[in-house]
């Protein structure tokens, strides 16, 4: 596979220096990788991991050190200084992460946080982002089901709920009653597809939906109480909070399984505690 800049390559080391190692990088050539950032004990033949970028200097360089998103990917990430070019967001890296004044769908302060896309200019090979990511999403038919399991990252928090990317590739709806923790923009997790909606929008849920929520906390809850002397203080009328930090599911999931449970005479439940039968 070709060396790809910007994005997580393995290199083999073929060649070392006083000042560091080169790797071969196919095409684009030997690229070194700095003494400060070999591994201990890394010898010529071997192989590393390394994120390959363009230095300050505008060369290829190589560095254990991994960016917090790569090329072809989302981020929200935060600017840290404003100049005559653009705007520099923080990535992980020594390098910081040119948004041009060009690629800004509205002007960047220092300080601000944006859902970026980073991209490889193709003229100058230069790693660059871009605020202007509406565009670049939604560029085709969703494949989804109701209920299948999508990578999201929390973008945008609106008056309904928060805006999200749906695998690198389309824009999806959390409302605020689907997201029953606290969550924080660039926050990347694990969501469900709750709705495909006729106009195409994606209606998306932080838990499994339908009964199948439900049926699958049934034994962990069951195994909690196993656990704690068979009974609990989280009933029904625990916090959100409480019962998401024991459980990761909605206080309303949790309220359906305790009643599923109580139906068929796994528990009992009154309101100081849950009691195992």
């Amino acid at each position: 596979m070709a060396t790809q800049i910007g994005r997580l390559n393995t290199l083999r080391v073929v060649k070392e220096k006083d000042f560091g190692v080169y790797l071969d990088a196919d095409e684009l050539g030997e690229i070194l990788l700095p003494k400060r950032y070999v591994p201990k004990g890394l010898a010529v033949g071997q192989d590393v991991e390394v994120f390959v970028y363009l230095d300050s200097d505008d060369k290829l360089i190589a560095t254990t050190e991994f960016p917090k998103a790569q090329v072809g990917e989302f981020a929200a990430l935060t600017a840290i200084a404003v100049n005559q070019v653009g705007a520099f967001f923080d990535w992980g890296l020594p390098k910081d992460l040119l948004v041009p004044f060009s690629q800004q769908k509205n002007r960047v302060e220092e300080g601000e946080t944006h859902l970026l896309f980073i991209y490889l200019d193709n003229i100058t090979n230069r790693i660059v982002a871009t605020t202007r990511v509406d565009a670049l999403l939604n560029r085709e038919e969703a494949p989804y089901k109701v209920g299948e399991k999508v990578s999201i990252i929390i973008g945008d928090k609106t008056n309904i709920g928060f805006k999200c990317v749906i695998d690198n590739r389309f824009w999806g709806v959390l409302f605020f009653e689907d997201a029953f923790r606290q969550l924080r923009k660039g926050e990347k997790t694990v969501g469900f597809i709750k709705q495909m909606r006729e106009d195409g929008k994606i209606d998306l849920s932080l838990q499994e939906v339908g009964y199948k929520k439900v049926r699958n906390i049934l034994d962990d809850i069951l195994d909690y109480l196993d656990a704690h002397g068979g009974e609990t203080p989280l009933t029904d009328k625990a916090s959100p909070e409480a019962i998401y930090a024991v459980f990761k599911v909605s206080k309303a999931t949790y309220k359906k399984a305790l009643g599923a449970l109580y139906k068929d005479k796994k528990i009992s439940l009154t309101k100081e505690k849950v009691t195992k039968l």
